[in-house]
């Protein structure tokens, strides 16, 4: 079985209207430097059982193009503050490459299906400090559509995503998160109202 990437997502997300402008990040404790915003553009399809048996599980599949970890990726069922994140090359067309299928196995081996389709204007930014990137932050402007019922949803929203320099305790990323969460309302954005963008792209 081929061996996945593995990677440990411990972010937040918030809702923005289209033109709420971008706090400055500098002024967060522990970042010193913020990168110029890059720009990726993101297509992703995400699959599932007919009767949603990953989804109930807390478990994501889907093949993405585009941005620096474009391929196949199966997202855990959240543990703790955190959600494992596993990734494989995008291989050929939309067949399920068998490492995959085998990984996700532990959930189902049913026939899977397209659910949703999300493409992403992403722009992401590095905020750094001292030691290295203490998160990254992405301002997304999302188109989704429910491949179920071909419904179209559009948004705007922000992720916060710890990186390697962030701090080790748990009660030094409260103190991050609570910073960034003041900064978020001071601009007028909020906490996210959806727990992912599949869930929004399906209306739930």
């Amino acid at each position: 079985m081929t061996e996945p990437s593995r990677t440990v997502e411990v972010e937040r997300k918030y809702d923005v209207d289209l033109e709420t402008p971008l706090p400055r990040w500098e002024r967060i404790p522990g970042v010193e430097a913020v990168s110029t915003g890059e720009v990726r553009a993101l297509d992703a399809r995400y699959f599932d059982t007919a009767d949603g048996t990953l989804s109930r599980a807390g478990v994501a599949l889907r093949r993405r193009t585009g941005g620096p970890d474009e391929g196949w990726h199966v997202k855990g069922p959240r543990q703790g503050d955190g959600r494992l994140e596993l990734g494989w090359p995008l291989g050929e067309g939309d067949t399920l490459p068998p490492a995959v299928a085998e990984t996700i196995s532990e959930w189902t081996t049913a026939p899977l299906t397209p659910l949703a389709r999300i493409e992403n204007d992403r722009t992401a930014y590095l905020l750094s400090g001292p030691h290295g990137v203490v998160a990254e932050f992405v301002d997304d402007r999302v188109r989704a559509t429910d491949l179920r019922g071909n419904v179209t949803r559009e948004w705007r929203e922000w992720e916060m995503e710890l990186g390697l320099a962030a701090p080790s305790d748990e009660a030094g990323r409260t103190a991050f998160f609570d910073a960034v969460e003041q900064a978020v309302a001071a601009a007028g954005g909020t906490e996210s109202a959806s727990g992912s963008k599949l869930a929004r792209a399906l209306g739930v």
